[in-house]
């Protein structure tokens, strides 16, 4: 992330004035499973390198070749600093040009990369392998998304032969974007009618779980992936699309990132923080 969107330092700099984006970033890693492992640390300009096929942020980096984007992971984790080392190789032979506009006055961009790309995860530490399918977006924007949104409730959905996803933006002042994708193993794209996420109770901070389905009924909650105060990522299983599917899912709650209560925690979160 280049200016953390959730960094209470970067909130704090913008309060004084216009701030410097590239002063607050930070690289996210997270590894759920047994060998659990978490590392947002946020780093100054001083650790950041950007050219036109890669970044560097502190020690670890990510380069594309035009048909591969390889990432170098050299992180400790939060809030222990275990080491959280490794390479990951997303191949990309399809690209998805097509961002949108998530707001009415176009502030927030998102744009699909690769939905539907195979991945090669080798950690050396902890030590871990495997592949699977990997998604690959961006967003970015000309004000902090609490300005924009409210919330938003976003989701991939993926079968062997093809991934969904779902995208539902609350306005922060009225109007709802809604958006439904799906990318199969030929890159191709094709635009479906929207849905409305469906409700799957609260988490244990008492944010709303949401997700998507064909029947709320063939929704299944498997795991909770992170359950903070304002954010919330899930596991489950539905039928989207006439097709079972896995979802990992995440809802954002604005309001609730916002208060002082929240933002006073955040920094617990985000302890390490490297400004030169």
């Amino acid at each position: 992330m280049l200016g953390n969107v959730f960094s209470p330092y970067y909130a704090k700099a913008r309060k004084q004035g216009p701030a410097d984006p590239l002063a607050h970033c930070t690289m996210n890693v997270a590894l759920y499973g047994p060998e659990a492992r978490w590392a947002l640390t946020e780093r100054g300009a001083g650790r950041v390198a950007r050219e036109r096929t890669s970044l560097a942020i502190g020690g670890s980096s990510m380069r594309f070749d035009g048909g591969v984007l390889s990432l170098a992971i050299e992180e400790k984790s939060s809030p222990f600093g275990q080491p959280l080392r490794g390479t990951v190789r997303v191949h990309m032979p399809h690209l998805v040009d097509a961002p949108i506009d998530l707001d009415a006055r176009g502030q927030h961009r998102w744009s699909p990369i690769a939905l539907h790309a195979p991945i090669e995860v080798e950690l050396t530490e902890p030590a871990l392998r495997f592949r699977g399918h990997a998604y690959l977006d961006q967003n970015w924007g000309d004000e902090p998304l609490e300005a924009g949104f409210r919330s938003w409730t976003w989701a991939r959905a993926t079968s062997p032969r093809s991934s969904v996803i779902g995208y539902v933006a609350e306005g922060r002042e009225g109007g709802r974007t809604r958006r439904l994708r799906t990318v199969d193993a030929a890159g191709v794209v094709e635009e479906h009618e929207p849905r409305d996420p469906v409700a799957q109770g609260r988490g244990l901070w008492g944010v709303k779980r949401q997700g998507f389905a064909d029947d709320p009924a063939t929704l299944v909650h498997r795991a909770a992936l992170e359950d903070t105060p304002f954010y919330l990522r899930d596991l489950s299983e539905a039928t989207l699309l006439g097709e079972r599917r896995t979802l990992v899912s995440e809802t954002l709650d604005l309001d609730r990132f916002t208060a002082p209560w929240v933002q006073f925690l955040l920094p617990f979160r985000m302890a390490k923080r490297d400004a030169s």
